[in-house]
């Protein structure tokens, strides 16, 4: 009961967060889910794929009231998330082979820096006055817009997120309006989850280190807690994030990441020293 109701203040957490700063939860589940589990004692090998992996899982549900929210206000480009999907999926798939394939500290330290690269992202995109057409002039075909999934799929499950980070940023360079390209990726986060996950699951499928109520490195009470919490915590943090600048909040929410990037940076830098 008491480890139940750790991962519910974690998705209490992690769902304010979001729906305050407007991005998806993985960025900061999976951060802390590395802390709690570490706190546990569990083995340093698996419990950030873990962490990758039950972020995972969670985005799995949570990004279903997303998809339809978007589809009822007909924001959802289907015919972009068609193309993209098969590329989506078979890149998941590959991420959580190559996540399973990294040593823990190599996967917190590029998730650290990947912390990093989004935290700057957000500051630089602060700066830009430039407003570009929107019309989807620069969207590929399906083949390209299929790599680009992919590529995004793969990166995405390394990292336990559900991709919004870096599929908004593609599909806003192809000049789709913002609303659409958010919408869009809301829609991508689902196979992205669902392929991320099951390999993840497949992967640790056996890993002798695992603690009970684990399906391969998913782990069932955290995914549990974090569900039942982040969803209406959610809408507690969007409600606030009308009361309050956006900018502010990018900014704040970019220094939070910051400081997860330089933790997990720092914790294992005598990787890139040795």
């Amino acid at each position: 009961m008491e480890t139940l109701l750790i991962y519910l203040v974690l998705g209490a957490a992690a769902g304010t967060i979001a729906g305050l700063f407007g991005v998806g939860g993985g960025l900061i589940i999976v951060p802390a889910l590395v802390l709690v589990f570490t706190a546990r004692g569990l083995a340093p090998e698996i419990l950030t794929h873990m962490a990758v992996a039950t972020s995972l899982a969670t985005i799995v549900i949570t990004s279903l009231s997303s998809i339809r929210a978007h589809h009822l206000k007909g924001a959802v480009d289907w015919s972009v998330f068609l193309a993209m999907t098969p590329g989506i999926l078979l890149g998941s798939w590959l991420g959580g082979v190559t996540a399973h394939l990294l040593p823990g500290a190599w996967l917190q330290l590029l998730i650290g820096v990947f912390a990093l690269v989004i935290a700057v992202k957000m500051w630089l995109d602060g700066l830009r006055r430039a407003q570009l057409p929107t019309d989807g002039s620069r969207l590929p075909g399906a083949v390209a817009l299929s790599a680009g999934g992919g590529i995004i799929g793969w990166a995405s499950a390394i990292f336990g997120i559900g991709g919004g980070s870096l599929t908004v940023p593609f599909l806003s360079h192809c000049r789709v309006q913002m609303q659409r390209a958010v919408a869009t990726s809301a829609a991508c986060g689902l196979p992205i989850a669902v392929a991320g996950a099951i390999s993840f699951a497949v992967q640790g499928w056996g890993e002798g280190q695992l603690p009970a109520w684990s399906s391969g490195y998913i782990y069932w009470p955290a995914f549990l807690g974090i569900v039942l919490a982040s969803t209406p915590f959610a809408r507690l943090g969007a409600n606030l994030a009308h009361r309050l600048s956006p900018q502010m909040l990018k900014n704040c929410f970019a220094g939070l990441l910051c400081v997860i990037g330089l933790r997990f940076i720092w914790l294992n830098a005598g990787l890139l020293f040795a």
